[in-house]
């Protein structure tokens, strides 16, 4: 089984769809340079003011006044071309780039259940990135290709099905001159001429003749000339016009991150990491690189991720091109424990977290961790991490020595009376009365050498007469009540 996969009027639609703006109106592709040189492909707007393939540019103008006539693009092509074949890529490892537009898959071992389904899925994620494709499905690569080209948009003929004898004679291309004698003959489809004895054509014809009668039959088996798995994942496109909007470039990145989807899924990896480079007019590059909260391949949650950057990114000059790269990864296969925790949703997570660092700005949104310093309550703010990993087996700790401290957030302002360098009276508006205990001072300092950072104190505990056991701390001549005992 073999399934060819058409894009009709190739060279025409891989120029439609980077340039959106020429949609619905009477396009046509010139065959070449030249200064006659005749209408290869037109739309179907120019089809219908009659502005026909084989006319000149002349001619056709004459005959629809608001055409637009445009040069192939080779790298618009290219880039269509990468796209066909991406899908191929998904129904089968063995994949031939036929010629432009056209790719042949070899469906050995495929199975037929659910294989027309696939098809038409494709045929509408084609259409997304702007491409109409068409696909047929038979017993050989040649009658693959004649029932792609039937096909509206998918195609299933099986082998004996009588479908194939009725087409033209016009589907096999014939020479002009061979074409002259066959009409003469009375030969109008395939059936016709695949009626006549094989060895009785190539007496009369030549080899030219068997060559046509064997294309006419389809049955000429042949070894695929297979292309290798895509290895890198990135798009780029230099613009024509320059973009200040919005708009235009999340239309540009929605249509990259499809393709690239596209090309992780026929190589059954996922995204792990994705980078996005903007060039300026000034020649300046906006760069920023994406660490996905869980690997993936699905267009829209990556599409969300480059959205939500974007909406809070303004550039001084406009952009003059589009760089967009995944790196891939196998797909996670790890099975959770029975009672591990993880995200329902982690690329929803990373989207809330984009969101509110957006509001409150970076450096203010993260997970407060303690630092490896003396300096009490220290802490600083790591990323928070989108996936809880294995809990930790708790070591044994210690058992509580003496009385707990129960600290107050924040620490209360107090006054202290001093006799020999120890606290005598305290005073506050919630505590206060005689010392009739102490021990300290306990003294700390660091960051010495940070003028900015720079930080000393000392901690007494005092124990008052009227009862009541109390941290006191002192720092840059100010005192404050860090908590009571108990």
């Amino acid at each position: 089984m073999f399934a060819v996969l058409l894009i009709p009027d190739f060279a025409l639609q891989a120029l439609l769809r980077t340039r959106p703006e020429l949609a619905g109106r009477p396009v046509a592709i010139l065959a070449d340079e030249s200064r006659k040189a005749p209408i290869l492909q037109v739309s179907e707007e120019a089809r219908t003011e009659r502005a026909l393939p084989g006319l000149t540019a002349t001619q056709a103008l004459a005959r629809c006044g608001r055409l637009v006539l445009h040069y192939r693009s080779p790298e618009a092509e290219a880039a269509a071309g990468r796209v066909l074949l991406d899908a191929a890529f998904t129904l089968s490892p063995r994949v031939e780039a036929t010629s432009g537009g056209l790719c042949t898959v070899d469906l050995t071992g495929v199975g037929e259940t659910g294989l027309e389904t696939r098809v038409r899925e494709l045929v509408r994620r084609l259409k997304t990135l702007g491409i109409q494709l068409r696909i047929g499905l038979s017993d050989t690569p040649d009658r693959a290709v004649f029932v792609a080209r039937c096909a509206r948009p998918v195609l299933w003929i099986r082998p004996g099905d009588p479908f194939l004898e009725k087409l033209p004679i016009e589907m096999i291309e014939p020479p002009p001159g061979l074409a002259r004698i066959l009409d003469q003959w009375g030969i109008r489809t395939l059936g016709a001429l695949t009626a006549l004895p094989r060895p009785e054509v190539g007496r009369r014809l030549g080899e030219a003749g068997l060559a046509l009668w064997d294309r006419a039959s389809g049955c000429k088996e042949r070894i695929l000339k297979v292309e290798r798995l895509p290895e890198t994942f990135e798009e780029t496109m230099e613009l024509e016009h320059e973009m200040e909007t919005l708009e235009p470039l999340m239309f540009l990145l929605r249509r990259f991150v499809d393709t690239l989807t596209l090309r992780l899924e026929a190589a059954w990896l996922v995204a792990e990491e994705m980078g996005l480079y903007l060039k300026l007019t000034d020649d300046s590059v906006h760069r920023r690189w994406f660490r996905l909260p869980e690997p993936t391949r699905k267009a829209e949650i990556i599409f969300r991720m480059l959205h939500t950057h974007l909406e809070n990114v303004r550039t001084d000059t406009p952009i003059t091109a589009v760089h967009v790269r995944m790196k891939p990864g196998r797909p996670r296969t790890r099975q959770q424990g029975l009672f591990e925790a993880d995200l329902r949703d982690p690329h929803q997570f990373a989207e809330t977290l984009a969101r509110v660092v957006a509001l409150v700005g970076s450096g203010r949104v993260g997970t407060p961790r303690v630092k490896e310093t003396h300096r009490p309550d220290a802490f600083c703010l790591e990323p928070l991490e989108t996936s809880i990993g294995e809990l930790e087996e708790e070591t044994s700790a210690l058992p509580p020595l003496g009385l707990p401290l129960r600290r107050f957030r924040p620490a209360r302002p107090a006054s202290v009376d001093l006799h020999q360098k120890a606290p005598e009276a305290l005073f506050s508006p919630d505590v206060q009365g005689r010392v009739c205990a102490w021990r300290g001072p306990w003294r700390s300092s660091g960051d010495w050498w940070e003028k900015s950072s720079r930080w000393a104190r000392e901690e007494w505990d005092v124990e008052l007469v009227s009862g009541g056991v109390y941290r006191l701390a002192r720092e840059k001549g100010r005192w404050f009540i860090e908590g009571v005992y108990g």
